[in-house]
């Protein structure tokens, strides 16, 4: 390896790429070949486990969204909580009904492209919009969820929950960048064991409630004050406008349910058949152990509210003021076995590790959502290349800023988060299952078989329903929490929306400007090229770049000299003149000693008077191995090159000079 006079500047620049080399392996892993993208199709088994994820991860925060918004009105009006869960359940499976037949209709292709085919570019926009966004809150919500748990089993890490829930959105980025299997039976496994130990705690606490055993919650002890307004309860407008709320909120545990039928293709044959099945028994699991832990909670008495310091009293006092509210489950968990019971700390960890695996699925979607619409030409083209470890890294990287933005910037409280999970998932919803009832329309006008027929009408008629139903929640979501906080989420979606509007129009325009014109001779040539190389000094890459030039033979070879320095440019013409260099040389006049604006004016003159040759200037530049060279040299060479691209007629060549610094790059990339 060559090196400078003492060989450590090249020595250094090698230890610093290997360090970073070294650590870029350590956090990622050595590349993959293409070979292993294939994957083998799953069974339902653990397809369940991991496209279930997502819904019934749902169960660790949406019985408390549905319980602390009714006790704005006080702890009378948490009676009403099963019955708003009732109507949550309901949605759930008129939803999980629909998209059984969307699922049969397009099999490899989630709402993105049925809105897309059956409504148009626009919708297909808006879908792709709102998908991306609750793919980032899903992220976001999941792990601030999970950070609250993790505080319920270790309290000494109360008041660290976004620092917690930052921690777990990049270690999940981590795992997603080095290729972590999303597949096997491994990564099912959480959803299983958090779907027994939910059920599990269910059934104890029922069993203890008809034996006379059960006790009451911790936070049984406390009154709940309610907000001004509500003090009479659920009467009047301002209650049923709160129920509504509850209802809108608690439809958290809808995201996801669409899951399986987005992922049809990575099913065991018969797929669309074992999609269906999935979606089935995703939609059956999310019901009852929603209803159980609402229920449960009704019976023990759980008491959460939005601001414990404001709204929870003991005693006729405040509440401490280092207390800190456990989660629904966690409370549950604690009253059933035991705050210190092994099956306590089991629930938690289940709990935490189903939120960990559907944030872990939202960071597989995602990036494939959005190659698929740079595919289509909606996102800049970066976004669809696969990286080292065939990962969408682009896409990853760009889940992972989100999602930590809105962990920090919301301090991982999921209820304000929660104010803006549900929209994206309901203009999804309506979207698809307004595609859908178009795509039956169609398929019902070019068939004839009576069979047939009386099938599709029958599923558009479900579809049909479906659309009513999420349009209606929908409606009800924005009016209900558009003033605490969805009102973010729509601007959202229409910015997104906007920005890939743009971009695709951006693409459109640059494919009709690129486009080969027919009539054009693919091997046109210029009538003359004349050459033009910069001179600041004669050295090395300067005769580099004059035998280059003379090695293209151009139809003419100048050499311009900017005179901003009267005695360096009388060194430089002198030194020309010594070597006997056979090209001529010009000097340029500069009284304002600017460089860029007299080989611009020198450049535009030699268009002027042929229009129709070629002129390629011939720029020296210098190779350099420290990152703080780049700033000390080619800064002019830089500024003319970004002002040649924009003139018309004119090439710009980089002839490169190899510094000794760059040496240990070069001899470093060799051997790796």
């Amino acid at each position: 390896m060559q090196a400078g006079p003492s060989g450590r500047p090249c020595r250094r620049v090698r230890y610093v790429l290997t360090f970073l080399d070294a650590l870029k392996r350590l956090l990622v892993g050595k590349p993959f070949r293409s070979e292993r993208l294939k994957q083998r199709p799953l069974p339902k088994r653990e397809a369940f486990g991991l496209f279930s994820a997502n819904a019934l991860s749902s169960v660790a925060y949406s019985p408390d969204e549905i319980l602390l918004t009714l006790a704005l009105a006080g702890v009378a009006a948490l009676a009403l909580s099963p019955w708003v869960g009732l109507a949550v359940i309901v949605v759930l499976l008129v939803i999980v009904a629909s998209y059984r037949q969307s699922l049969q209709a397009y099999p490899s292709g989630g709402d993105y492209q049925i809105a897309s085919e059956n409504l148009g570019k626009k919708a297909g926009i808006a879908v792709g919009s709102a998908l991306m966004l609750d793919y980032v809150l899903t992220v976001a919500v999941s792990m601030s969820s999970a950070a609250h748990y993790v505080v319920s089993a270790v309290p000494v890490l109360h008041g660290w929950q976004p620092a917690v829930a930052s921690a777990g959105v990049v270690i999940l980025a981590l795992m997603s960048l080095r290729g972590a299997r999303k597949t096997g039976p491994a990564a099912a496994a959480p959803t299983y064991i958090f779907t027994a130990a939910v059920l599990l705690l269910c059934a104890a606490g029922f069993v203890q409630y008809l034996t006379g055993n059960l006790g009451l919650a911790p936070s049984a002890a406390f009154d709940i004050v309610p907000e001004p307004g509500l003090e009479a309860g659920l009467t009047g407008l301002a209650g049923a406008l709160l129920v509504l709320r509850a209802f809108s909120t608690g439809a958290a545990a809808l995201t996801g349910v669409e899951t399986p039928s987005s992922n049809v293709a990575s099913f065991q044959p018969p797929r669309a058949r074992n999609a269906a099945t999935t979606l089935l028994a995703l939609g059956v699991a999310a019901a009852v152990m929603t209803m159980a832990v609402i229920y449960l909670a009704r019976l023990t008495e759980v008491h959460v509210v939005q601001s414990p310091a404001q709204q929870l009293r003991l005693d006729g006092g405040p509440v401490p003021a280092d207390y800190f509210q456990m989660p629904v489950l966690s409370q549950l968990a604690g009253t059933v076995f035991g705050a210190g019971h092994p099956l306590f700390y089991l629930v938690m960890a289940a709990t935490v590790l189903v939120l960990a695996l559907a944030a872990h699925m939202a960071f597989g979607s995602f990036p494939t959502l959005a190659s698929i619409l740079a595919t289509d030409g909606f996102l800049p083209r970066q976004l669809r290349t696969r990286g080292d470890r065939l990962g969408y890294s682009n896409g990853i990287l760009t889940l992972a800023g989100a999602a930590l933005v809105l962990v920090l910037l919301f301090r991982a409280d999921v209820t304000q988060l929660i104010q803006l999970y549900v929209v994206g998932v309901f203009v999804s919803f309506t979207i698809s299952q307004l595609g859908m009832i178009r795509h039956w329309g169609r398929q019902l006008r070019a068939t004839g078989h009576r069979r047939v027929r009386h099938r599709m009408a029958r599923s558009r008629m479900v579809n049909l329903i479906g659309f009513a139903l999420t349009a209606t929640m929908l409606v009800v979501v924005l009016a209900s929490k558009f003033i605490f906080g969805a009102w973010l989420v729509v601007l959202g979606i229409v910015a997104l929306s906007l920005v890939m509007y743009s971009i695709n129009r951006h693409y459109e325009r640059l494919a009709r400007e690129l486009a080969v014109d027919p009539d054009q001779p693919a091997t046109a040539l210029p009538s003359r090229v004349h050459a033009v190389i910069l001179v600041s000094h004669v050295r090395k890459p300067v005769l580099r770049a004059l035998a280059f030039a003379r090695a293209s033979r151009p139809s003419r070879l100048d050499a311009v000299v900017v005179d901003i320095d009267p005695a360096e440019t009388a060194a430089t013409l002198a030194d020309w003149e010594r070597l006997k260099i056979p090209v001529p040389i010009t000097v340029l006049a500069s009284p304002y000693r600017e460089t860029t604006t007299p080989i611009l004016d020198y450049i535009k003159n030699i268009r002027r008077e042929s229009p129709r040759d070629l002129v390629v200037v011939y720029i020296p530049e210098y190779v350099v191995g420290r990152w703080w060279e780049q700033l000390v040299h080619n800064q002019t060479a830089l500024r003319i090159k970004t002002r040649l691209h924009f003139e018309p007629g004119v090439m710009v060549a980089s002839v490169p000079w190899q510094l000794a610094s760059s040496d240990a790059v070069r001899k470093y990339q060799e051997l790796g």
